[in-house]
């Protein structure tokens, strides 16, 4: 009789954990936030505005996307080179900070589609005859984002040609060091050297120079979101969202918006 009893408990016993399981699974699974890591400091893609609110393009398709996905957006920010080990770590779900889809990244995380496309250039003093390639670089002294996929890029073809790359954590700082004369030049993205520089009075005297880098090895095929390895559900949802997005327009009317033009990945 005890026997019976003792079974007859551990029967309720694993339907009432199996219960607690499936609502563990339901609630994993119907989650309504979608929470996005991005280091603020990337106008015009992130930045924040004078009273500290998140803005700029990448903010606006997050928010777009969320909207689509009907769910809440909640934005986690962190030090762009530290991106990848805090997604990893689950401090949020997808990385939305202008990170460009290269073969190093994708060993660690994957990538939705490419979402935009933007062309990489060297910025420098007007009249220096400076021009993006190791023969005229040699010797000098260029700037660059920790982490970004120009500092890998300048590290594979630069750093070992004579030319002295250095990182900063902060892109502003950069321009910083450009105007004081300690860099000769600083590689980033196209809108960004434009709108967080050159249209400033700081950058009045500089200009970007010769064509766009290219190299799809270092610098990748576009810019995307960036999720954990494995994350299949996740991904297919976002992507669902982003093609929607392309088809009725809208992130062509925020390309628009931000940049005069369209930059969205086809």
């Amino acid at each position: 009789m005890l026997r019976k009893l003792q079974l007859s408990l551990f029967v309720a016993a694993a339907v009432v954990a199996g219960a607690v399981g499936s609502v563990g699974t339901a609630s994993a699974e119907t989650q309504n936030t979608l929470r996005f890591g991005i280091e603020a400091a990337y106008p015009p893609f992130e930045s924040k505005t004078a009273t500290g609110q998140l803005q700029g393009f990448d903010v606006d398709v997050g928010n777009a996307v969320c909207a689509k996905m009907a769910v809440k957006c909640e934005w986690v920010e962190n030090a762009f080179d530290g991106l990848i080990p805090a997604l990893q770590a689950r401090k949020f779900d997808v990385i939305n900070s202008a990170m460009n889809i290269t073969a190093k990244r994708k060993q660690t995380i994957d990538f939705t589609r490419p979402i935009y496309i933007v062309p990489i250039v060297m910025v420098a003093k007007r009249g220096s005859g400076l021009m993006p390639d190791v023969k005229s670089m040699q010797g000098k002294r260029v700037g660059v984002l920790q982490g970004s996929s120009q500092e890998d890029f300048l590290k594979a073809h630069w750093a070992n040609a004579g030319v002295s790359v250095v990182s900063y954590a902060d892109q502003d700082q950069v321009y910083t060091d450009l105007v004081a004369g300690r860099l000769d030049a600083a590689v980033q993205e196209t809108q960004t050297v434009e709108d967080g520089f050159l249209k400033k009075p700081a950058g009045h005297d500089y200009a970007i120079a010769g064509q766009p880098l290219s190299d799809p090895a270092t610098l990748g095929e576009g810019t995307g979101f960036g999720l954990r390895k494995g994350d299949k559900a996740l991904a297919k949802k976002v992507d669902a969202a982003l093609e929607a997005l392309k088809k009725d327009g809208t992130l062509s009317a925020l390309s628009q918006k931000y940049f005069n033009r369209d930059i969205i990945a086809k």
